[in-house]
């Protein structure tokens, strides 16, 4: 059980953190300071985004790797004047597994005021709606107030955000979390920077915390216009279909680190990366020479924060790697730890061993 303890400890401490996108203010205090204390250079620009900056400039290749910082949510936006909230989502939030769900709601101080998802008493429920997925603009929730006035004296108004209530739990290697999405990916930016320090290496390296993914992708994309990277490497789950109600792909908790050869969302975005051929076949490399089994992926059906870097500067090679995750968007979402420490040393192997300059031209 004490196999993995390190990093069941830190992504405790990272998830415990409510962090929805456009409320990313807790998380971007976490990152920035975690990163000043490994002494590592670090800003914060206009929209959040955290970026710690490695090696001296230089006419060697220049990497940019994200991880969001953000997670999915609410937020209210109408409050009854019996004092229930009503609330529109942030992010993909699943409808179907809201009713009961317990909730944190911010306060205007940035105290956490607990509250549920209301649901109608199963006794009163007809037949009918008993398999009924509950749309966002019907539900409610419930902090335990009588009146409009009582919620507003509690620092609760309309904007105020909502995340769902935290919890960890631990079996074996296996953890359950809520934002493991992406806090995962953000725990291993940390442990990154941490085996890079003192290291020898050819790149100039960016690591990037960012915001809003969740939200419209759109929240890294001024970063990238600033950092200019030669390519870009974006860590985030993968969707695991290890469950008995999943089989679309092979990937597998336990299974290893995932390479996205192929990502689209499918549903009227027209966004996703299909990842540079060169840029692949790097990884590949450092897989074979860390002795880390990979997981190769086709992901129909969600996006990630390279989804749209394609279209900035003159074109941003990209790469979608991650680890594998259960319940994507729920209150406890799942991963193993042995997929995220094998993913922190592919990333230290790829970039160890990655010459001067990456030649990425297809042709």
């Amino acid at each position: 059980m004490n196999k993995f303890k390190r990093l069941e400890d830190q992504l405790r401490e990272l998830t415990a953190i409510p962090s929805p996108s456009g409320f990313e203010e807790p998380m971007i205090k976490y990152m920035y300071e975690k990163t000043k204390a490994y002494g590592i250079k670090a800003e914060v620009d206009a929209l959040g985004n955290v970026i710690a900056s490695f090696g001296a400039p230089s006419k060697g290749s220049k990497i940019m790797i994200i991880a969001h910082m953000d997670e999915v949510g609410m937020i209210v936006r109408k409050i009854s004047s019996h004092g229930f909230l009503r609330v529109e989502k942030i992010g993909g939030i699943p409808e179907k597994i809201l009713l009961g769900c317990k909730v944190l709601v911010r306060a205007e101080k940035g105290n956490f005021i607990e509250g549920i998802v209301g649901s109608k008493s199963h006794h009163l429920t007809a037949v009918s709606e008993r398999y009924k997925v509950i749309p966002i603009e019907e539900l409610y929730i419930d902090i335990g107030c009588s009146s409009s006035q009582e919620v507003l004296s509690l620092g609760v108004n309309v904007g105020s955000s909502i995340t769902y209530a935290r919890d960890f739990i631990r079996n074996g290697s296996i953890v359950f979390s809520p934002a493991i999405d992406n806090r995962g990916g953000c725990l291993v930016l940390l442990c990154l920077m941490e085996r890079l320090l003192n290291k020898e290496y050819s790149p100039e390296i960016y690591l990037v915390g960012s915001v809003q993914e969740e939200y419209n992708l759109r929240g890294v994309l001024p970063a990238a216009r600033a950092i200019n990277p030669d390519f870009a490497i974006a860590i985030d789950v993968a969707v695991s279909c290890d469950t008995p109600d999943l089989d679309k792909t092979d990937v597998k908790l336990g299974g290893g680190p995932v390479i996205n050869t192929y990502s689209f969302h499918g549903r009227g975005t027209l966004g996703g990366v299909i990842p540079n051929p060169k840029l692949l076949n790097l990884f590949e490399k450092a897989s074979n020479k860390a002795d880390i089994q990979v997981q190769r992926n086709v992901f129909y059906g969600g996006l990630t924060d390279a989804s749209f870097l394609q279209l900035e500067n003159r074109g941003i090679p990209s790469i979608e790697i991650g680890f594998p995750a259960r319940y994507t968007h729920t209150p406890l979402e799942s991963c193993h730890l042995r997929d995220i420490e094998q993913l922190i040393e592919l990333l230290e192997v790829f970039i160890l061993n990655l010459p001067k300059n990456v030649d990425l031209l297809r042709i």
